[in-house]
């Protein structure tokens, strides 16, 4: 069976990840993206740190965002994901990120003083999908690793989402928040896992009545009929495996075995 074909919705689903520091974060939530059938990543002023892997790290301009590149650090954790990487777009604001966006998901596990509600991944993900069917640009928006969203960028935000947790321990990492977003929205998008299981290669009637045969031909040899009913006890074996229906590869295993053990009767009785 053929792959399923990921609905262009998807395209209108965008992750912005403002102000990180970790260089791995960013290559790691571009992997958990494309794993879940997302492509477009924004990367709001980054303020990377040092790392034994990306010991200088390069300095964001504010004034010429574009000229920003990527350690060889992101691209190593986003593994298959690099093109993501690639074609990732930078923005010195959030709000010039958000130009475009109709729906704008701020992710936030703090107490705020704001309005707007808040919803779990669960909750909101139906509406993002019916809204990027329309037409309409979604942004899931995450914060630094140790500060998360500020306000102001809270705000510049429609939608809240948190991700619900152990009140006593919260502590995800930036990429397994993304992870999670990203893995819930999927779970609603309509795309079919058949593909995934293996077809059987069923066996046909002969096949199966002449393994059926063999194995009455080792049950003899080994003395099994002598006090049983043969025709009896076969004609249930029969409706015992057509019940089963084998595939060619039982029906191979099976006369392997039936060779076996013929062959240690065989052994026996000279």
């Amino acid at each position: 069976m053929n792959k399923p074909i990921l609905p262009d919705f998807l395209n209108n689903i965008t992750v912005v990840l403002t102000r990180t520091s970790h260089p791995a974060n960013i290559g790691s939530a571009a992997r958990a993206m494309k794993t879940m059938g997302l492509n477009r990543l924004i990367l709001v002023a980054p303020n990377l740190m040092q790392t034994p892997m990306t010991p200088q790290p390069a300095v964001f301009d504010h004034t010429n965002p574009t000229a920003f590149v990527l350690p060889e650090e992101s691209f190593t954790l986003a593994s298959g994901a690099c093109d993501v990487l690639e074609n990732a777009l930078i923005f010195a604001s959030l709000d010039e990120a958000l130009a475009d966006t109709t729906l704008s998901c701020a992710l936030t596990s703090r107490r705020r003083e704001l309005t707007a509600p808040l919803h779990t991944p669960r909750e909101i993900m139906p509406l993002l999908i019916d809204a990027a069917r329309t037409g309409q640009k979604i942004a899931l928006v995450f914060g630094n690793e140790t500060f998360g969203l500020s306000i102001e960028e809270v705000q510049s935000c429609n939608r809240l989402i948190t991700i619900n947790g152990n009140p006593d321990y919260f502590s995800l990492n930036l990429a397994q928040a993304v992870q999670v977003i990203c893995y819930e929205l999927f779970s609603h998008v309509d795309i079919s896992m058949a593909y995934l299981k293996q077809q059987p290669n069923l066996a046909t009637h002969q096949q199966t009545s002449s393994m059926v045969e063999h194995l009455r031909q080792v049950m003899d040899a080994a003395g099994f009929f002598n006090r049983r009913n043969e025709e009896r006890l076969m004609r249930r074996m029969a409706a015992m495996f057509d019940r089963a229906q084998l595939s060619t590869e039982d029906i191979d295993v099976l006369r392997g075995f039936y060779n076996t053990v013929n062959q240690q009767i065989l052994k026996k009785q000279n």
